[in-house]
């Protein structure tokens, strides 16, 4: 076998050329004393001509067949404009059959009406296609970006363990048990944190990793179990250095990938992404910002509102401009359903046509209610007023949701603009209502900020972290923070957070030993690698740019995973399972 091109490369300046190709057989035409056959590989397609002289010898060649052809390169009568290669052919005079297909389970196009399940159990084909190998090449392409970037600044690639300890950092564990230990359990790393802190420790002020992650939690279009995380950590440096960081890789990648050239990435604290937009994930491409109106309502006579007040709730509204004539009865009942789904009790609406409101509050609300709802939202005709009043967090977090669910309905948003945002000052810690304590916001090792280290433990519910995310478009794109370097401020972390000196000492000890012996401020971020190629590719599936993804269940439907094993291996693990258990 001696292939001399690849199936993209060929161009009207190789006419004459005598070429060798391999690849699938991709489509066959049959014209009589002429076939034409589109042969594939992942650099594209060359269109074959076979004369009568060959027609017989490729007359059992199907779709997918693997096969090797020699011959000229020749100018098309007819060009393709759709291809690259769409203007010269090559006419075979030699012919190999490397391997037969059967008929496959799906069509290999860029357009396939395959469902969704059967892509993943022959996901092997689905490889053939297009828009699934077009996203692993920009993956490959992302990644080569962030390496390169990052070795001119000095970072360096260190691996780190991915046979690790369990510790609590949030997600469940994926557990691995060991044949030498019965009983013990390896866990696999829901991230590097510890290792690349303790590398840190170690003197790698500037470490970066592909990191493959594991975390056994509920997956969703933007989650799999097993990800990748482009990890970095930098000592002796503080936010904004990390900031210059990555916003560079940043511009790095949406130059060389989308051919843009970026802007000022924005800052928002926590606060104020959960008051405008009720996320901490905002989606800035387009406006539409929430609105607090407890003030319009403090001498209110609609008693829901008088109730959620004296509760020390909160009454926010969202405005849509320009579009109540586009949100019937019925559509108002969806939008009340997706607030539910949020906790939401109930959604208000009223509809202003520029002189009187019409909608549920019409009848409840005072004319000076209605005054001051036109002048704080600078209500114009046609526009739509949605109202939730419920405790601040159900509140902020359902209207946020409707804020986004009403900017898809109405093609509110530009797909093709990026916009960034830092979002910083995260709570220290929050309030777990399962727990009834209150547990870390990040994680136990992110530093709260300096003014509030004395409030640690006795006002947890008002201290602020130094720690960040960086939102694209709506998505989490990273998580990052300061992390404590200082043995004093992390041991009053644990106290905060329920741990006992014995406790740390059991799930962290030889992490906590380690600041014993000198450890720098430091500082670092995880990217997530699928969300990012997701954006860039305009995906919203993130087992689209995942070569052999999971399902929504966590199961390979491919290579059957996870899968029963047989009594030998468990015994000699030290395991056994309870048949009724298996499932």
């Amino acid at each position: 076998m001696n292939r001399t091109h690849t199936n993209g490369e060929l161009r009207r300046s190789d006419e004459g050329k005598y070429v060798t190709l391999c690849g699938w057989v991709a489509k066959r035409r049959n014209l009589g004393s002429i076939v034409f056959i589109d042969l594939r590989d992942r650099y594209g397609i060359t269109q074959i001509t076979f004369d009568e002289k060959m027609t017989d010898m490729i007359k059992d060649v199907r779709n997918e067949y693997v096969i090797e052809v020699s011959g000229t390169v020749a100018i098309k009568e007819v060009p393709n404009p759709k291809l690259p290669t769409g203007e010269i052919e090559v006419r075979a005079d030699k012919f190999t059959l490397i391997n037969e297909a059967k008929t496959t389970p799906m069509i290999i196009a860029d357009e396939t009406d395959a469902l969704e399940d059967i892509r993943l159990k022959y996901r092997y084909l689905d490889l053939r296609r297009n828009p699934i190998k077009d996203k692993l090449l920009l993956r490959d392409k992302v990644t080569s970006i962030f390496r390169n970037y990052l070795h001119d600044l000095n970072f360096i690639e260190v691996e780190t363990p991915i046979l690790s300890k369990s510790t609590p950092e949030g997600a469940r564990d994926y557990l691995v048990p060991s044949r030498l230990y019965h009983g013990r359990f390896y866990a696999l790393p829901q991230s590097p944190q510890i290792y690349k802190q303790l590398l840190m420790i170690g003197g790698i002020d500037r470490y970066f990793q592909i990191a493959r992650c594991f975390r056994d939690e509920d997956l969703r279009s933007d989650r799999q179990p097993e990800f990748t995380q482009i990890d970095i950590e930098m000592s002796f440096a503080d936010e904004e250095d990390i900031f210059a960081v990555v916003e560079g890789a940043m511009k790095a990648v949406f130059s060389e990938t989308k051919g843009i050239k970026l802007g000022s990435f924005d800052r928002i604290s926590y606060h104020d992404a959960i008051k405008y937009y009720g996320s901490d994930k905002p989606d800035m491409r387009f406006d539409m910002k929430l609105n607090d109106l407890n003030e319009l309502f403090t001498k209110t006579a609609f008693t829901v509102f008088q109730n959620v007040l004296s509760n020390s709730g909160i009454i926010k509204g969202m405005v849509v401009k320009n579009a109540a004539d586009r949100f019937s009865r019925k559509d108002i009942d969806h939008l009340t359903d997706t607030a539910k789904i949020y906790g939401a009790k109930a959604l208000a609406y009223l509809k202003y046509d520029g002189q009187v409101f019409s909608g549920s509050l019409a009848k409840v609300l005072s004319d000076e209610e209605k005054s001051g709802l036109i002048n704080t939202l600078a209500l114009g005709a046609n526009d739509l007023v949605l109202i939730i009043a419920d405790e601040y967090g159900v509140a902020s977090t359902s209207l946020g949701a409707l804020r986004l669910k009403v900017a898809k309905d109405l093609d509110l948003i530009d797909r093709n603009s990026y916009k960034f945002a830092w979002v910083t000052d995260f709570p220290m810690y929050e309030y777990s209502k399962e727990e009834d304590r209150y547990v870390a916001c990040h994680h136990p090792f992110t530093s709260p900020r300096e003014e509030d280290i004395d409030k640690l433990l006795s006002d947890k519910a008002h201290c602020l972290s130094r720690a960040y995310d960086l939102v694209l478009n709506g998505y989490e794109l990273l998580s990052g923070s300061v992390r404590i370097h200082d043995s004093k401020v992390q041991a009053k972390v644990f106290e905060a957070l329920g741990l006992s000196d014995e406790e740390a000492k059991a799930k962290f000890g030889f992490f906590l030993e380690a600041f014993e012996y000198g450890a720098p401020p430091h500082l670092g971020v995880g990217i997530g690698l699928e969300r990012l190629i997701m954006i860039l590719s305009d995906t919203d599936n993130i087992k689209d740019v995942v070569a052999f993804p999971k399902t929504a269940s966590a199961m390979c439907l491919m290579s059957e995973a996870p899968n029963v094993v047989d009594d030998k291996q468990l015994s000699d693990l030290g395991i056994a399972c309870r048949k009724e258990e298996l499932k």
